[in-house]
């Protein structure tokens, strides 16, 4: 590790673990960064975004905050007030607004939109113990996962995703975001044009209204896989403080 590098701090998404970082942490580590890809719980932007929060308090020194998909809300209302957050990265990823759930900026296009309807077309609910009223876990269903979370990957790939996915509770989607990060800290996005979680459209407008610079590459939605190599290469380059593009 070079001393004048920052920490790369890696937040998965929803239906995921920080495994799903793997083959973009193996090349920042191989750069020489200090990499962390901490739990996301899965319960809701408040509780997942104290963890994250706890998580950077304890890292000394600079800080790039990498969220994928709903982990873009996690790094939204971790990073708020920390000095040492000195970027925000947005990876396939929603940047909300204080007072905004997923819900509400995910798109009409999205596979998502017929879950707010119809969560059965979507989603496998499954009770929790301790879930608030109303609140239940969802698993997507492996249809979902081939069709729409990780259509570039190979079927083998797609049923292990599907296989180990951690469930995302319904408080992930419905909860409101908090004060937003991106206010004080600058932020860039990267879109996949091919994303079907997150339409591209949808991307690109949360991300011109929280001014963060965007770099955009032919990827599903869960680009760290499918395109680590792009992925990897934007952190590097904004570790770097170097120009974007």
């Amino acid at each position: 590790m070079h001393d004048d590098k920052p920490t790369i701090v890696l937040v998965h998404g929803a239906w995921a673990d920080a495994s799903s970082w793997a083959p973009v942490a193996s090349r920042l580590l191989a750069d020489g960064y200090h990499v962390v890809a901490p739990p996301n719980t899965l319960r809701g932007p408040a509780k997942d975004a104290g963890v994250v929060r706890a998580v950077l308090e304890s890292i000394e020194g600079p800080i790039v905050l990498v969220g994928h998909s709903y982990g873009g809300v996690v790094i939204t209302n971790a990073a708020t007030g920390n000095p040492n957050v000195k970027a925000l990265v947005y990876v396939c990823a929603f940047i909300p607004d204080e007072g905004q759930p997923v819900a509400a900026i995910v798109g009409a296009e999205s596979a998502l939109a017929a879950a707010l309807s119809n969560p059965a077309a979507v989603f496998k609910i499954v009770p929790f113990p301790g879930a608030a009223e109303g609140d239940v876990d969802t698993y997507l269903l492996p249809e979902a996962v081939s069709q729409s979370f990780a259509q570039d990957l190979l079927a083998e790939d797609q049923g292990i995703i599907a296989a180990t996915q951690r469930p995302a509770a319904f408080a992930s989607v419905a909860e409101p975001s908090g004060a937003p990060a991106w206010k004080d800290i600058a932020a860039y996005a990267l879109i996949g044009t091919n994303d079907r979680i997150i339409p591209p459209s949808a991307q690109r407008a949360m991300a011109a209204h929280a001014g963060a610079e965007v770099t955009e590459i032919e990827a599903s939605h869960v680009a760290m896989l499918s395109q680590p190599d792009a992925v990897a290469n934007l952190i590097r380059t904004v570790a770097a403080g170097q120009p974007v593009g």
